[in-house]
């Protein structure tokens, strides 16, 4: 007789995404929306030496079987450093593309609250609600990572794949996984060259395992 328990059925080997934000550019430690439609920034030296040290905490594990990247400059160059260490090729997929955050591109915070504070209030109380000038609601970025998710996650049923990637699709991977609502995107915090984990299983459940792991910039 079968008895209750937290084992799951026997799905096979979920197909396991580890996110890897990209390393600093020159605007990360000056907080600034640095979207899909800005500067394209390159990584800083600092930016390089944490995408190094990412890569030799990966290649320690040994679990990475692919590496697919966002086609923004700063993640192809964090993928290649990675992927150079582990032996791979990097595939691009543009829908890991960040958020388009249209004129706040390159402004604080606070910049933007004194430019543009009807349209940064609305934004912050509606996901539907997006950037001005024309920019990408978190709305319209989760149909996007959603699918990006789906075509993934069949392409690599059983293995485990590095996306390399930004803050926004890396914490809709999460909220998607955990049926958050939108708002719990600004509740989570996520460092530069940071890994976070989800795991994906045939029957459509998924499990966060990893979320901002720092430990290997340490």
């Amino acid at each position: 007789v079968a008895t209750p328990g937290w084992a799951p059925a026997d799905l096979g080997a979920p197909a396991t995404f580890v996110l890897l934000r990209h390393g600093e550019t020159p605007l990360t430690p000056q907080k600034r929306f640095s979207g899909s439609g800005g500067t394209d920034p390159s990584l800083s030296a600092v930016g390089r030496e944490q995408a190094e040290r990412a890569a030799v905490a990966l290649a320690r594990r040994g679990t990475i079987q692919a590496v697919v990247s966002s086609p923004l400059t700063r993640t192809r160059e964090t993928a290649a450093i990675v992927a150079g260490r582990l032996g791979l090729d990097v595939t691009v997929d543009d829908g890991l593309r960040e958020t388009d955050f249209g004129a706040w591109e390159g402004l604080t915070f606070g910049e933007v609250r004194e430019r543009y504070p009807h349209d940064l209030d609305a934004w912050l109380a509606s996901a539907d609600a997006a950037p001005t000038g024309g920019g990408e609601s978190f709305a319209a970025t989760a149909t996007r990572i959603a699918a990006t998710r789906d075509k993934l996650v069949a392409a690599h049923a059983g293995r485990t794949v590095l996306l390399v990637t930004h803050v926004t699709p890396i914490k809709t991977f999460v909220r998607l996984a955990l049926g958050a609502p939108p708002e719990s995107l600004f509740r989570m915090e996520l460092s530069a060259a940071s890994m976070s984990a989800v795991a994906y299983y045939a029957d459509g459940n998924a499990s966060v395992r990893l979320l901002n792991d720092t430990s290997h910039l340490r």
